[in-house]
């Protein structure tokens, strides 16, 4: 099936989330996602009034972070930031799983914080994409039932990780693997259909978001937003001349 180039758009979540981003970078940065019409912008909490303005009148979501990066908030600091941020105008709810308490196998706590997230976002009327951190929470079965809690309490989306779950590779060296397409048929395979998958971390290029999305994927966070829409358009024009 071919993708069209707005569909490709309205796949990715621009990422403007890094510690040192400024305001003027959000300005700067929500441009950039208004310029290619993509699904949402993910800010960092204290932007949210900041981008519902800069985005007013376009079709450009607004989507805030929360427990971020680490998801070591205790559920009622995560709610309350929800509650914040949907007051404030996001729609969209990119959460941190509590790591420690999933790899501990903790699934009562885990479920329990997902479900009061989750029915927070949708009292305001927005939508919450739960953040495994797949570099830590690596075990299959741990994501499986990530799944299986997140398709319970009717999560909109499960999401493979943050872009910020550096660990130490065997080269002694700090790197993430991101959204691997391993995990993420692994996610599309054991959630319900009315749950969504999204990719974040590491997807750079136009090929890594076509290979996302043919894994399953309906939403991918990037930074590289520009880059991989230019590389959309001149394989558009390229087409063109060929035909």
């Amino acid at each position: 099936m071919k993708t069209s180039i707005t569909q490709l758009a309205k796949m990715i979540d621009h990422s403007i989330l890094h510690p040192m981003l400024t305001d003027a970078d959000l300005k700067k940065e929500c441009a950039v996602a208004v310029k290619y019409n993509v699904a949402s912008v993910c800010v960092k909490p204290y932007m949210v009034p900041m981008a519902k303005e800069l985005l007013k009148g376009s079709d450009v979501l607004v989507g805030c972070v929360i427990g971020f990066p680490a998801g070591n908030s205790t559920i009622a600091s995560k709610v309350f930031e929800t509650e914040e941020a949907c007051k404030n105008g996001a729609v969209e709810v990119d959460m941190v799983i509590n790591i420690g308490k999933a790899l501990q196998g903790d699934w009562d706590y885990v479920e329990k914080e997902i479900d009061a997230v989750t029915k927070t976002c949708h009292k305001h009327g927005a939508i919450v994409k739960v953040i495994f951190e797949t570099d830590f929470v690596t075990k299959e079965a741990d994501i499986i039932k990530l799944c299986q809690i997140c398709t319970k309490v009717k999560a909109d989306f499960v999401k493979t990780s943050t872009g910020y779950g550096f660990v130490k590779g065997a080269d002694g060296k700090y790197d993430y693997q991101g959204a691997t397409i391993s995990n993420i048929k692994l996610m599309r395979h054991h959630c319900g259909a009315e749950v969504k998958v999204k990719a974040a971390g590491g997807v750079r290029t136009l090929e890594q978001l076509i290979a996302v999305r043919e894994a399953g994927c309906d939403r991918c966070g990037a930074s590289a937003t520009a880059a991989i829409m230019e590389e959309a358009e001149k394989r558009r024009l390229r087409k063109i001349e060929e035909d």
